[in-house]
């Protein structure tokens, strides 16, 4: 597990280890049984092989304790796409009688979360589903009711359909939480000194970049991590960062060389809504 980075945030005292950031648990956990919850949750028997080998590159357990998630949590997970943390966060509401929205472009980001909770209602059929970004065509998640609001690798999608519907993606994300709610983001990180022009098709976001949209809507920084940091990931691939795994866009050409590498290099930032 690599040591976390904190900034200083006028929302918290936050120069303390991640485990005191999971003390305020209205549930009954304190942070030892919260610990425990994540950790049962990414050891469940119900994960994919493939998924739980891809944990050595995603660092989920000490990622969801970073941002604070506790098992008795109203949690959303952003266009949950393939599911690889819905295996994981399902598991870890239905024990802690949590609940659990998976929210996505209504007509095909949920096809495959409603396949599973086709195939293991015991597991996965309690999801609640919801639309996002809103747009009126199916249920949306009610204002001011999510504990945690929790996207892995998206924010570049966003962005893909440009600067104003990233700017709302945040805006409908700041209305979900409580006062006092964390989102919590984990993104492709492109550096500083790169050409902004590449967030644009790359899949790489500036830290700069998120942090704006996110101020724009009313969030607050609360603390960063490097837990997803990959110092080998050189952020300028022909394929952007579907070059390396696990997509491996090139096919054979240079396959053993970004295999080596890894999966990209990660920002993984947690911001908060203020309490007033």
């Amino acid at each position: 597990m690599r040591p976390l980075i904190l900034v200083a945030s006028a929302v918290a005292a936050l120069a303390v280890p991640a485990a005191a950031m999971i003390q305020h648990d209205h549930a009954g956990h304190g942070p030892a049984k919260t610990s425990d919850a994540i950790a049962s949750a990414v050891a469940a028997a119900t994960r994919s092989a493939a998924n739980v080998a891809r944990d050595r590159y995603r660092h989920p357990a000490e990622t969801l304790s970073f941002f604070g998630v506790k098992p008795g949590d109203t949690v959303v997970e952003l266009w949950p796409g393939g599911g690889w943390y819905t295996e994981i966060l399902a598991p870890l509401a239905k024990a802690g009688g949590g609940t659990l929205y998976a929210a996505a472009p209504w007509e095909k980001g949920l096809n495959r979360i409603k396949e599973w909770q086709g195939a293991k209602p015991d597991v996965y059929g309690a999801i609640k589903l919801a639309e996002f970004p809103a747009a009126g065509n199916g249920p949306k998640v009610p204002d001011g009711s999510a504990d945690a609001v929790l996207t892995f690798r998206n924010v570049h999608n966003w962005r893909f359909g440009g600067k104003d519907n990233t700017a709302e993606a945040f805006r409908q994300i700041y209305a979900m939480l409580k006062p006092g709610g964390v989102l919590g983001i984990e993104e492709h990180r492109l550096p500083e000194t790169m050409d902004s022009a590449l967030e644009e098709k790359s899949g790489y976001m500036k830290r700069s970049s998120i942090i704006a949209f996110a101020e724009a809507a009313g969030f607050k920084l609360a603390g960063e991590s490097d837990i997803n940091a990959n110092p080998k990931d050189t952020h300028d691939y022909p394929n952007g960062v579907w070059t390396l795994p696990p997509s491996l866009r090139e096919g054979d050409k240079d396959r053993e060389k970004y295999l080596a590498i890894g999966e990209s290099d990660r920002m993984t930032l947690k911001f908060v809504k203020p309490a007033s």
